[in-house]
């Protein structure tokens, strides 16, 4: 059985945001599209348009880390009515801290096109000492 074209989609932009492919990003989301971050740290917020998503908090992540931000895939749920939960795995280097979580993302996806992401994590406090 063929995947359904919105898990298709997660896992094309989870290998295009791990290879650094901002382009293939930007092409995947609306002009205005809102990724949601947890917490109370530097990062957290809504992060809304591509340029913003692409150029202020993704390229912050890898920044942050000295490029050792890596999320790890691990599954993809669809409801066939343009909503997708993945599940991943984070490790990340900052300074002397490192991160380790668990987390995930809703995506609102309408045609072919991501419009809003909500990430979740596992463990708040944790990513909330490591951004701070």
């Amino acid at each position: 059985m063929a995947e359904h074209p919105h898990a298709a989609l997660v896992r094309r932009g989870y290998e295009a945001f791990q290879s650094g492919d901002m382009e293939t990003l930007r092409g995947m989301m609306t002009g205005d599209c809102t990724h949601h971050v947890p917490g109370s740290h530097p990062l957290s917020g809504d992060h809304k348009g591509a340029d913003s998503i692409l150029d202020g908090y993704y390229r912050r992540l890898y920044e942050e880390t000295g490029g050792s931000f890596r999320v790890e895939l691990q599954d993809v749920f669809v409801d066939g009515r343009g909503h997708a939960v993945s599940v991943h795995r984070v490790t990340a280097d900052r300074g002397d801290k490192h991160l380790e979580d668990r987390g995930g993302i809703v995506f609102r996806i309408v045609g072919d096109k991501i419009t809003d992401l909500d990430e979740c994590v596992a463990d708040i406090d944790r990513g909330n000492e490591f951004w701070t």
